[in-house]
């Protein structure tokens, strides 16, 4: 298969990083590209996100895309299949998606029910849900994310069973 960019979505806790570098390992040369990297690689005056973001905080999230898109054409320009894995909710997944415009591009958005969700984020060594609820993300990602690419409720699907969904759906 020919190289590509495919670009995983979804809440926190829906899988993305987990399914990220399992697919990854699927090809030749694939690199999993977490865009959350860029957010973590501000030492000082980080500004989080939250239910309802300031200025700076939307700020950081827009850099933290374009710097995630550059990464992803870089490594794409050197032969490889990037599996970048974000949370781009609403309107910010066309945006993502503009900046890789000249690429191939496939897009993959994991949809796990909201009780699968809250099992997942329990068993998970870190907290991603501060300061707002998986039910509040969740509704929100559900009602304002465009309908591109595949959708998978990965509510019952394990890890593996997903990344050959998302094999089916980018060799078409």
């Amino acid at each position: 298969m020919k190289p590509q960019i495919i670009v995983i979505t979804g809440i926190m806790a829906a899988g993305k990083s987990t399914v990220a570098e399992l697919l990854a390992a699927r090809f030749t040369q694939g690199v999993h590209l977490r865009g959350d990297a860029f957010r973590k690689m501000i030492i000082s005056g980080r500004v989080e996100m939250s239910s309802q973001p300031d200025e700076a905080a939307l700020h950081q999230l827009d850099l933290r895309y374009h710097l995630t898109a550059q990464a992803a054409k870089g490594y794409y320009d050197a032969g490889f299949t990037v599996i970048v894995q974000d949370n781009y909710l609403g309107e910010k997944l066309p945006e993502f998606l503009n900046m890789l415009e000249s690429y191939p591009v496939s897009v993959v958005v994991l949809c796990p029910d909201v009780e699968a969700v809250k099992k997942r984020e329990q068993e998970r060594n870190k907290t991603g849900y501060i300061g707002f609820t998986v039910e509040e993300l969740h509704s929100m990602f559900m009602e304002t994310t465009p309908r591109i690419g595949l959708w998978l409720d990965t509510s019952h699907l394990t890890p593996d069973q997903t990344v050959e969904s998302i094999i089916d759906y980018v060799q078409k």
